[in-house]
C-alpha cells in the first residue's frame, strides 16, 4: 500500500499489484502500462490519464470504507494536514476520489469472484479470463 500527497508524471506505470493512494495532483500520462493493482486518486483529471490499459470508475461503498481507514491511518501515522482537511468533510471530498483499475486485472478479478460463486476451478478461470 503506497499513500502520497502527490505524484508526478508517469504515475502507476509499471504497475503491477497492490493499492496506491493518491490525496494530491498527478502529472500527465498516469497509468501507461499498469497491469495490476488498483489506484485511488482524489481529483483526477481524466486528460492525464492514459486510457489504453485501465478504466476509470467511481468507488463503491466499500472502497469508500476502505480509503477512510487508510487516510486516518495515513493521518495517524504522519500528522499529515492534507488527510486531516480530507477526514474533516469526508462525505463530501471522499466523492471526488477516482478508482483507476487496468481492464485485465478486472476481468480476472470478476472471473476469480464467478468461479468462486460457481465452485469452478479459479486457477482455470484466472486463465481463461487472461485469454480475453
Amino acid at each position: 500500500l503506497l499513500v502520497a500527497e502527490g505524484v508526478g508524471d508517469h504515475a502507476f506505470e509499471y504497475m503491477t499489484g497492490g493499492y496506491a493512494v493518491v490525496l494530491g495532483g498527478t502529472g500527465r500520462n498516469v497509468a501507461a502500462g499498469m497491469s495490476g493493482g488498483v489506484a485511488y486518486v482524489l481529483r483526477l483529471d481524466e486528460r492525464d490519464v492514459n486510457p489504453a490499459t485501465v478504466e476509470l470508475h467511481t468507488p463503491d461503498e466499500g472502497d469508500l470504507a476502505w480509503l477512510r481507514d487508510v487516510v486516518e491511518r495515513h493521518h495517524r501515522l504522519t500528522g499529515s494536514p492534507v488527510a486531516a482537511s480530507l477526514l474533516g468533510d469526508w462525505e463530501r471530498r471522499s466523492a471526488a476520489f477516482v478508482k483507476v483499475m487496468p481492464t485485465d486485472y478486472r476481468r480476472v478479478l470478476e472471473a476469480m469472484e464467478a468461479a468462486k460463486a460457481q465452485g469452478r476451478d479459479v486457477d482455470e478461470a484466472i486463465m481463461e479470463a487472461a485469454r480475453g
